[in-house]
């Protein structure tokens, strides 16, 4: 007689996928802008929100706080950093660094179809600035980002640029509050035409522009 097997799955391997979803969907909404800085965080509200124990909210909170993209104070209070014009200034020239590496590294590997993918994300972000979705821009512009370093074959590279964005994106939604844009990043059609022309030098300088204009002006 056949006997129907039981579930396997260890406790601690379930705890363990719980942890790894709240953490990827933290993440993302802190990478997005989607909390302000500044807000705090309890381990209670993320478990509720999440349908998980205290355990996988913790162990969320802690890979995100060595992440930078959360802060824990002494008393234990948890929040998105609020970011010193010192520190927004820093990760500014990091991502100069950063970025302009990785898409010196993709040119190369530019080919067409790269090109008009980056042109239709282009259009993604133009629907965001007109519909005034804060969100929705910084998701549509990492995107951009990302599709180009993508093409570099650097992942160590590329996971210390999402570590920026990560530690940026609550004040990335404060940036795009104060510039009120009305029309999509101008370095972006730069950036376009620099890798249609295989121009090495004005794809480094259009990049650079890009990640550093809004920055330094929220610093200033």
């Amino acid at each position: 007689m056949l006997r129907t097997a039981r579930n396997s799955t260890h406790p601690t391997e379930v705890t363990a996928a719980a942890h790894d979803r709240v953490y990827r969907a933290l993440r993302t909404r802190i990478m997005h802008g989607e909390i302000a800085p500044g807000a705090a965080l309890t381990l209670r509200g993320i478990g509720r929100e999440y349908e998980v124990s205290m355990t996988p909210a913790r162990e969320a909170v802690r890979r995100l706080v060595a992440e930078g993209a959360l802060f824990l104070s002494s008393s234990g209070r948890v929040s998105t950093p609020e970011l010193s014009n010192e520190r927004i200034e820093e990760l500014a020239a990091l991502r100069a660094l950063i970025e302009v590496e990785l898409a010196s590294r993709a040119l190369p590997r530019a080919h067409m179809a790269l090109i008009d993918r980056m042109q239709d994300i282009n259009s993604n972000v133009a629907e965001a600035v007109a519909k005034r979705d804060a969100v929705g821009y910084i998701r549509t512009n990492l995107e951009f980002h990302r599709t180009l370093y993508l093409r570099a074959q650097a992942p160590a590279m590329l996971a210390m640029a999402e570590t920026v964005w990560l530690q940026l994106g609550p004040t990335m939604r404060a940036l795009y509050g104060r510039l009120r844009r009305t029309e999509p990043p101008q370095d972006h059609r730069l950036i376009i035409a620099a890798l249609k022309a295989g121009d090495e030098p004005s794809l480094r300088l259009a990049v650079r522009s890009d990640v550093t204009k809004g920055l330094r002006l929220l610093a200033g």
